[in-house]
């Protein structure tokens, strides 16, 4: 590099930086490919490496997690329910915002009734379960308190 000029030193740089930004372009254009692969596109790629029909294969995965949930649910010392319970109350509040997003989008943009009614539905679920866990914690709260002496 000692001999060349100004100019071309500037192209060799170019180039090389050309070179380097084709090489990132495939090397993220490998890892896009790859993340599909490995995250929407795996159920597709089991079912289809066994034959198993996409639909069967989540209806699996949704039953185990219905029973691994039971079992987790089921597992939790009282002591800890309460602060599971504000937890999944703060869930149900984003479920509730994302309700609301499903009427209003529905009603407004599209009206579109199977946004807006699954929206609802969602809501009115959402809503009795924020409600239900705010008196079971009221109530498992109550059990931590001293009694009253009469």
């Amino acid at each position: 590099m000692a001999g060349l000029t100004p100019q071309q030193a500037a192209e060799q740089a170019q180039a090389a930086a050309d070179t380097a930004r084709h090489a990132a372009e495939q090397a993220q254009a490998l890892a896009d490919h790859a993340a599909f692969v490995a995250g929407s596109g795996a159920a597709e790629a089991v079912g289809a490496a066994t034959g198993i029909d996409p639909f069967v294969f989540r209806l699996t995965i949704f039953v185990l997690a219905i029973f691994v949930g039971y079992y987790v649910v089921w597992a939790v010392t009282p002591a800890l329910h309460t602060p599971l319970m504000s937890v999944t109350n703060a869930i149900s509040s984003v479920i509730v915002v994302g309700a609301l997003l499903a009427v209003g989008v529905g009603a407004v943009a599209s009206g579109s009734t199977a946004a807006m009614f699954f929206g609802f539905i969602a809501l009115v679920f959402a809503s009795v379960n924020i409600f239900g866990g705010f008196l079971v914690t009221q109530r498992m709260l109550a059990m931590y308190k001293k009694k009253e002496a009469r």
